[in-house]
């Protein structure tokens, strides 16, 4: 890191001047920040990330203590120097983070201990960290497009269709429901997600939505999303009968990687304002890990600036990635996909991989199209020894299995009266075991009531997948939640939670796992809109 010597936080010259490029093909022409919103995927299959990353000094950094969340945001979009005036930016931060939040501190930090910092990114809406990208991602798309249309760019709508493995899903449908001009489809693997998570989707409100459950897992749904994306000649007859586009709010969307950026450059300068760590002192952070998006926001705030010396990736028994930063290879040729109490993680394709490989790299988009190609084809590939070194520069990982998991849900309440979900307890356990001196932030992405089926497991020490005892495997998962609530004395099931037994589930159609049954679904929703 070499941070620079004058502040980036506040914009005084080439505003907007900052573009985007194609992870995969650099020599296409750079877009600006509002396009590459708009058109979440690049033409070429890759990823968008910025021409240029801001450097902070430690001061820029430790001066965000004195800002409210939504001000610390909006400094760090106007670092970027995106293509929208600060004045839009402050407008859209303020509705982004405020009273949909449980709390004015929107990602509070839990202390377990000196060197054990929890940041509990759970405190919007559906209760997951997710919220904290999707309140903000459709006030920006909104934005950018309304910017579009202005300059003669744009005059069609958008379909955004959205692969969850839990808890996307619901951020995405609360975030983007009536917002005007825009249609949003989320799939999520039948059977793959908890008993809460499938509710908050089904349940949910809004003229504009649509939510389907598709036979497969998280993989299936995402590939299949992605070759949709790619089908150029279903996009053509979509625009041509509908005037409608498609785009994402998946974390392949730059939009969704920027937001998460913030928290990690805000945490630091948290801890330094109360305390916990000296300004200019490491860190490290921990981050349960799936579609790798929210550990390479870690990593591009560390290369902001951030003093985070180590990334600690968390993975469950689906550890591709721990055996890819251990070794040099990707391998899923081979590969079971295994069902764990941490459903959000269970993913053996990390989408968001590509921008960490395209940066170590040095931005070679050749190596990045070889390697995803390879992906593609044969399931695995294996990257070169310089940019493995790269990786174990600053990158160690560790899996723990579904026992472990429970078990750690079960120690951390016992030990510190902390109740913990199972993705947080997966980042919780590899902390423990990759730590070294400097303190550790871990990266809490659920509340633990959308997870109460093996929360409840944890606490009464019941071995993952066995079922749970008659009478409470009858209830409802808001019903256990309200059981575990009595019984540890944690009574703060937040209310999106708790009173999802007297919604009235809207959606229940299943589809197939492929392109032609997810584009006839898309199909049929737009025309339900049109």
């Amino acid at each position: 890191m070499n941070p620079s010597t004058s502040s980036k936080l506040d914009r005084t010259e080439n505003f907007g001047g900052n573009l985007f490029i194609d992870t995969r093909s650099v020599t296409e022409d750079a877009i600006p920040f509002t396009q590459a919103v708009i058109n979440g995927l690049a033409p070429g299959g890759g990823l968008y990330v910025p021409q240029e990353i801001p450097e902070l000094t430690i001061e820029d950094i430790t001066s965000l203590a004195d800002m409210p969340y939504w001000q610390r945001a909006a400094a760090i979009y106007k670092a970027f120097n995106i293509d929208l005036d600060d004045a839009k930016i402050d407008e859209l931060m303020q509705r982004s983070y405020g009273d949909n939040f449980d709390t004015p501190d929107i990602c509070p930090i839990t202390s377990i201990d000196e060197k054990t910092h929890v940041l509990e990114l759970w405190h919007g809406p559906t209760s997951a960290f997710k919220d904290m990208a999707l309140q903000c991602l459709p006030h920006f798309f909104a934005a950018s497009a309304e910017k579009l249309r202005s300059d003669g760019d744009l005059d069609n709508e958008f379909c955004i269709l959205v692969a969850t493995s839990g808890d996307t899903g619901k951020a995405a449908l609360e975030g983007f429901k009536g917002v005007e001009g825009v249609s949003i489809g989320v799939l999520f693997p039948d059977g793959g997600v908890s008993d809460i998570q499938r509710k908050q989707m089904v349940t949910t409100t809004g003229s504009n939505v649509y939510v389907w459950a598709v036979r497969g897992n998280f993989d299936d749904c995402q590939t299949t999303l992605k070759k949709v994306f790619a089908d150029t000649s279903f996009a053509e007859e979509i625009m041509h009968d509908y005037s409608v586009a498609f785009s994402s709010a998946n974390s392949i969307n730059w939009g969704r990687l920027l937001p998460q950026i913030v928290y990690y450059v805000s945490t630091y300068a948290e801890l330094v304002a109360t305390g916990k760590i000296e300004a200019g002192s490491p860190i490290d952070v921990c981050v349960p890990t799936g579609n790798f998006g929210n550990i390479l926001a870690a990593w591009y705030a560390s290369r902001m600036g951030t003093p985070i010396e180590h990334l600690f990736c968390a993975s469950n028994e689906n550890r591709v990635l721990t055996d890819f930063i251990n070794t040099g290879t990707y391998d899923i040729s081979d590969r079971e996909f295994v069902l764990t109490p941490s459903p959000s993680m269970d993913i053996l394709v990390s989408s968001n991989l590509e921008r960490q490989l395209f940066e170590l790299t040095e931005r070679d988009g050749k190596s990045i199209s070889g390697w995803m190609t390879d992906l593609n084809t044969n399931r695995t590939f294996q990257v070169s020894k310089d940019v493995f070194g790269g990786m174990r520069e600053q990158f160690l990982s560790d899996s723990i299995d579904n026992e472990e998991c429970l078990e750690t849900i079960r120690s951390v309440f016992k030990e510190h009266d902390y109740l913990i979900d199972p993705h947080t307890a997966v980042a919780y356990a590899v902390a423990e075991n990759l730590r070294g001196d400097n303190p550790v932030v871990v990266a809490s992405t659920a509340h633990w009531a959308k997870f109460g089926d093996n929360v409840y497991r944890a606490l009464h020490n019941i071995d993952p997948g066995t079922p749970l005892p008659d009478d409470v495997a009858k209830l409802t998962g808001c019903e256990l939640n309200k059981l575990i609530a009595k019984e540890t004395s944690k009574h703060d099931i937040p209310a999106g939670l708790a009173d999802l037994d007297t919604m009235t589930p809207r959606f229940n159609e299943v589809i197939d796992g492929n392109v032609t049954a997810v584009e006839q679904a898309a199909m049929r929703f737009l025309t339900e809109q049109s």
